[in-house]
């Protein structure tokens, strides 16, 4: 089966048609791009001041390019970590078995865990890091907008790995690939669509979290970043709506930039990694992905970083070959499960205990009943979301994926409405939910649906497009009824997508309860009963004890659901429902 679709033959003819002013379009995008890099480098370099808030962000129109810019080089240096991340937390876990029994949990786990929470237990570590510098709050901002990218990418990279066609792992193995060479020729290929997709996704998400990464409230201090983030929560702490409205204004304007220099031409170029060898009925397009192939500098880009690719096959391959042993020792391999079994549970039980010791000398343990009795309410709400969230979405997905045509023009619609960082609208829903007498208690399902629905649209759209165009002829050359195709093709082909949209939507939905369940405009706050408004009142008096009792009553939610209903689903779609 190849990897590679009919895209070559297309992109050779456009390489083979270079203009001199593709080459010099992209050069001045290069020029542009290392000037903007060091004004945000020199900005990031500058002393650290006594002490700042988000009064104190200018809310003076004339900044808001330069915050954008800010901004958004925060936002791609926490995707690039992310993605990194991505590559070797999940072939960790895809390809270790008894390292998997502690990653993929530890990955639930950490996607439970709150932006506030990851903030207010790292802020001190990166100020101690660059004591004195905005280089340390800023590499505190970057973790925080990482925190809530990289486990949507990294769920989807490990689900892509784990359901791999085997007729491909057994061509791994008889052409003798290194674990570098199958990593790069099969494993990110394979993988390159759901994660591009859900690298776009989880971009989106981070946009959501950008006013509690730029304006760190943490110990009863307040650190504030240039930003657009801190602009509107500066602008809207002084209650100017005009302003608001600007910046809302300027984000739809770099999502849409973002979009279409950025994500169109990435999920243009993704399309030739499809599993199949049939064309798709047409060919996604991009202006920048055009312009690009005509020019000659990205090739010789290319031919300049062979000699380090082949530097790096030579040092790699005394980590020997990729295959794993067909036939294993079973009374080996169960001594060695036991051994790691009792040092995982030990390390587990010393670290339970001395956190319930912690906690019982701070607030007594019966404050985690108060923590759970609140997660009820919270999980409720994530409940309705994901139930709605799929029923609305998923035909639209699927519609969207399946078409070609439509998701030319319906992905940028969604990348900006998925993008759009919901909480900058929260101002608004305030002033609404006050006039209409509309308690927090139900209008945060639709504050947090805003930032978390969309992880079930854009899975639902990867996973509908990665069904082979052959089989898709196939039932329309059988006439099959709309039920029948997907209750025996589409319904199967995406269930996996959509089982990893419903666990990162829901992941997202209760990272999200900490900013929907406390809302503010002014002198104006609305509480929410809730076990994320518990979390963020209690980071914002730097009160560690409640937050740690919050984020572990958030984690055994979230693990727990995990464990008794999505990992049940994820390994019905392994076992029954890849691409085998």
């Amino acid at each position: 089966m190849s990897m590679l679709r009919p895209f070559v033959a297309h992109d050779a003819t456009l390489r083979s048609r270079t203009r001199w002013w593709a080459d010099a379009i992209v050069l001045a995008a290069v020029a542009v791009l290392f000037w903007l890099l060091v004004r945000v480098s020199h900005e990031v370099s500058a002393p650290l001041p006594p002490r700042t808030a988000a009064s104190m962000v200018s809310t003076d129109p004339a900044n808001l390019p330069y915050y954008a810019l800010r901004s958004l080089a925060r936002m791609f240096a926490a995707l690039a970590v992310s993605t990194l991340f991505a590559f070797v937390y999940a072939t960790a876990a895809a390809r270790l078995r008894r390292a998997e029994k502690v990653l993929l949990p530890l990955l639930d786990v950490l996607q439970s865990v709150p932006v506030l929470a990851f903030l207010s237990v790292t802020l001190t570590v990166w100020l101690t890091l660059f004591p004195g510098s905005v280089l340390g709050v800023e590499c505190a901002a970057v973790f925080a907008i990482f925190t809530s990218q990289a486990w949507n990418m990294t769920f989807a990279f490990h689900q892509s790995l784990v359901t791999q066609p085997r007729e491909l792992d057994e061509a791994a193995r008889v052409l003798r690939l290194t674990r570098w060479q199958r990593f790069w020729k099969l494993d990110v290929p394979s993988g390159t669509i759901p994660l591009v997709w859900n690298g776009m996704m989880s971009f989106g998400g981070g946009w959501f979290f950008l006013v509690a990464s730029e304006v760190i409230s943490v110990n009863n201090n307040t650190y504030a970043l240039p930003g657009i983030g801190s602009y509107v929560a500066a602008a809207a702490e002084q209650e100017q709506v005009g302003r608001i409205l600007l910046a809302i204004g300027v984000m739809i304007i770099m999502v849409i930039g973002v979009n279409v220099l950025f994500w169109r031409p990435l999920t243009a170029w993704a399309e030739r990694f499809r599993t199949e060898d049939t064309a798709a009925t047409e060919v996604q397009r991009s202006l920048t992905l055009n312009l690009l192939r005509r020019s000659a500098l990205p090739a010789l880009v290319g031919r300049g970083l062979r000699p380090i690719g082949r530097l790096l096959d030579t040092v790699t391959r005394p980590l020997g070959m990729a295959e794993q042993p067909l036939q294993v020792n079973p009374t080996r391999r169960r001594v060695g499960d036991i051994v790691f079994g009792a040092v995982v549970i030990a390390a587990i039980g010393v670290g339970v205990w001395q956190m319930l010791a912690y906690v019982s000398r701070g607030a007594g343990l019966g404050e985690f009943a108060n923590a759970f009795v609140l997660g009820l309410a919270t999980m409720a709400r994530v409940v309705v979301l994901v139930v709605i969230g799929s029923v609305v979405w998923v035909p639209i997905g699927v519609w969207i994926g399946t078409n070609p045509k439509i998701t030319r023009y319906a992905q940028p619609v969604v990348q900006v409405l998925a993008s759009f960082p919901a909480n900058f609208l929260f101002p608004f829903a305030t002033l609404l939910l006050i006039k209409t007498g509309v308690s927090l208690d139900i209008g945060g399902i639709i504050l947090m649906s805003l930032g978390a629905q969309w992880y079930i649209l854009f899975n639902v759209i990867a996973g509908a497009s990665a069904i082979p165009s052959d089989l898709r002829e196939v039932a329309a050359h059988l006439r099959m009824g709309r039920w029948l195709r997907w209750r025996t093709l589409i319904g199967l082909a995406i269930f996996s997508a959509w089982i990893t949209g419903g666990i990162t939507a829901a992941g997202g939905a209760w990272n999200a309860s900490i900013v929907a369940e406390v809302v503010s405009y002014g002198n104006t706050t609305l509480t929410a009963t809730g076990l994320g408004a518990y979390i963020a009142q209690s980071t914002a008096e730097g009160n560690f004890v409640r937050t740690l009792v919050g984020v572990t009553v958030m984690t055994i939610y979230v693990v727990g659901i995990n464990r008794l209903f999505w990992r049940r689903l994820h390994r019905l779609a392994e076992s029954r429902y890849s691409q085998t």
